[in-house]
C-alpha cells in the first residue's frame, strides 16, 4: 500500500466530518480534517439543545470537537480550502490554500488578550448577526482550536494603517499583519466530501420580512438567543429592543416545498427544531405564547411525533395549519396574516417576535468543489449519491464519498450516521 492510499482527505469539520474523519482514524489510518473555518463544529457548534431529548449541543460537540483536536492521527486544517484535486482514487494529489489568519498559532496561546483588548466591534456571523465580536476574534468561546483570526474588512491596520493594538498587548509576539496565503499539497487515498449546508437568503423570502425587520430572524438565529453563549444569555429577547418576547410566531417551510422558489424538498429539521423552539421558549418565558403555522407535520424519527405532542399538549403551543400571506410591522408589533385552513378562518396576530424555519441549501462552497472533484450534484445543487438507497455515500467517482448535509437535508443522528457510512466506504 502506497503511503497516499493510507491516507484520507475529509472536507468540512462539521458533525459528519468529524464522525467520518474520526472512524477512518480509529482504524489505523492518517486523516487531513479541512475547515474553511477559524473552528471546527459546523451549524452544531451555535445550537443550544438537541431534539428529542433535549440535551445540550454543547455537551455533546465540545468532546467530540477536543477528541478530533487530540487524534494522533488527524491533522487539522483549518480556515483552509481546497484549491484543486487531481489524481485518482488511491493517489489524489489535493493542493489546499490556507488563508492568512494574521496571527502565528504556534505562538499563540489563546489567552485572548488581543481579543479583549481590541477597540473595533461588528456584527458576529457566528450569532446571526445578534451579537457583536472583536475585528482579531475566535468563533465562539468553546471554539476548537481556540486561536484567534484577524478580519482584514474591519481591522483599522488594514483599513486605516493604524492601531495595532492587539500586536502590543501579545505577550508571544504572534500577530503578524503581514501573514499570506499558503499553499500546501497533500497526497491520499481517498476523500470525503462534508461540505454542510446554508440558509436560504432573506431576500428570497420578501413577504415575511425577512433581511429588512430586525425582529424577523431564522431559526438557526433563534438558536443563538437560546444558548447561554450566546448574544443575550439564553434570555428571548427582541433583537430591536431587547424587550422580553411575550408572543413569538414561528412560520415553517419557509422557503422549501415551495416549487415556485425551485426548492420544492423538504428540509427534513424544521418540524422538529420548531417543536423545540417553541418548547424551550415555553420554558424560558413561562407566560409567554407561542404559534406554530404549518403545512402538516414530518415527525418520522425515534421518539420524533411524541416531542411534537408534548409541545401542543404539555406545554400549550398553540398550531395552527394553514400558510402565512404577510408578515409586516405595525408600531411595535410584527403582525402575521396568515389562514387557519382547520378553522377555515383567516388569522391575524400581533407578535414580538418572527421565527422563520428557513430552508437549508447547500453550502455556498458544494458546487465549486463538486467541480474540482468531478462529482455531479442535482438539481438543487447537493453532491448526487450514486443511490440514495443502495450506495448513499458514493458520488460515481471512486474514492470519493459523501457525507452529512452535502448530499441533502439531514438532521444530526443521520448526520452522524452518514459520516460513518462514508469512513466505511474509505476503509473497504
Amino acid at each position: 500500500m502506497s503511503a497516499a492510499a493510507a491516507r484520507a482527505l475529509v472536507v468540512g469539520a462539521g458533525i459528519a466530518g468529524m464522525q467520518a474523519a474520526l472512524d477512518i482514524a480509529d482504524a489505523g489510518y492518517d486523516v487531513v480534517l479541512v475547515e474553511r473555518r477559524p473552528s471546527i463544529g459546523g451549524h452544531m457548534a451555535q445550537l443550544s439543545e438537541t431534539f428529542p431529548t433535549l440535551d445540550c449541543a454543547q455537551c455533546i460537540m465540545t468532546p467530540r470537537t477536543v477528541e478530533v483536536r487530540q487524534h494522533p492521527r488527524i491533522r487539522l486544517a483549518t480556515y483552509t480550502q481546497v484549491e484543486s484535486i487531481a489524481g485518482r482514487a488511491g493517489d489524489f494529489e489535493v493542493t489546499l490554500r490556507r488563508e492568512p489568519a494574521g496571527v502565528d498559532w504556534e505562538r499563540c496561546t489563546g489567552c485572548g488578550t488581543c481579543v479583549e483588548k481590541c477597540p473595533t466591534r461588528v456584527a458576529s456571523e457566528f450569532d446571526l448577526g445578534l451579537g457583536r465580536r472583536k475585528a482579531i476574534y475566535t468563533l465562539s468561546p468553546q471554539a476548537v482550536p481556540n486561536k484567534p483570526v484577524i478580519d482584514r474588512e474591519h481591522c483599522l491596520y488594514y483599513t486605516r494603517g493604524r492601531c495595532r493594538v492587539c500586536e502590543r498587548v501579545c505577550p508571544t509576539g504572534a500577530i503578524q499583519f503581514e501573514q499570506e496565503a499558503t499553499l500546501t499539497t497533500e497526497r491520499v487515498g481517498a476523500i470525503v466530501l462534508a461540505t454542510g449546508y446554508d440558509l436560504l437568503a432573506p431576500a428570497r423570502l420578501p413577504e415575511y420580512g425577512a433581511g429588512e425587520d430586525p425582529d424577523v430572524i431564522s431559526g438557526l438565529a433563534f438558536e443563538r438567543l437560546l444558548s447561554a453563549s450566546g448574544p443575550t444569555a439564553g434570555k428571548v429577547r427582541r433583537p430591536s429592543d431587547g424587550r422580553e418576547t411575550k408572543e413569538v410566531l414561528f412560520i415553517q417551510c419557509a422557503g422549501s416545498r415551495d416549487p415556485q422558489r425551485g426548492l420544492p424538498y423538504c428540509s427534513t429539521i424544521c418540524c422538529m427544531y420548531t417543536a423545540k423552539h417553541a418548547l424551550l421558549y415555553r420554558h424560558r418565558v413561562p407566560d409567554g405564547q407561542a404559534y406554530v403555522f404549518y403545512i402538516d407535520i414530518r415527525s418520522a424519527g425515534k421518539r420524533y411525533e411524541e416531542f411534537v405532542q408534548r409541545a401542543m399538549e404539555e406545554d400549550r403551543v398553540l398550531y395552527l395549519r394553514g400558510k402565512v400571506a404577510r408578515v409586516f410591522r405595525d408600531g411595535d408589533k410584527v403582525m402575521v396574516w396568515g389562514v387557519d385552513t382547520l378553522a377555515g378562518r383567516q388569522i391575524e396576530i400581533a407578535a414580538d417576535l418572527v421565527v422563520l424555519a428557513t430552508a437549508l441549501v447547500p453550502a455556498a462552497q458544494t458546487t465549486r468543489l463538486a467541480e474540482l472533484a468531478g462529482v455531479a450534484v442535482d438539481e438543487h445543487a447537493f453532491l448526487s449519491e450514486a443511490n440514495r438507497h443502495l450506495a448513499p455515500a458514493e458520488t460515481g467517482r471512486e474514492g470519493i464519498y459523501v457525507a452529512g448535509t452535502a448530499g441533502g437535508p439531514r438532521d444530526i443522528p443521520e448526520a452522524v450516521a452518514s459520516g460513518s457510512a462514508a469512513a466505511a466506504k474509505v476503509l473497504v
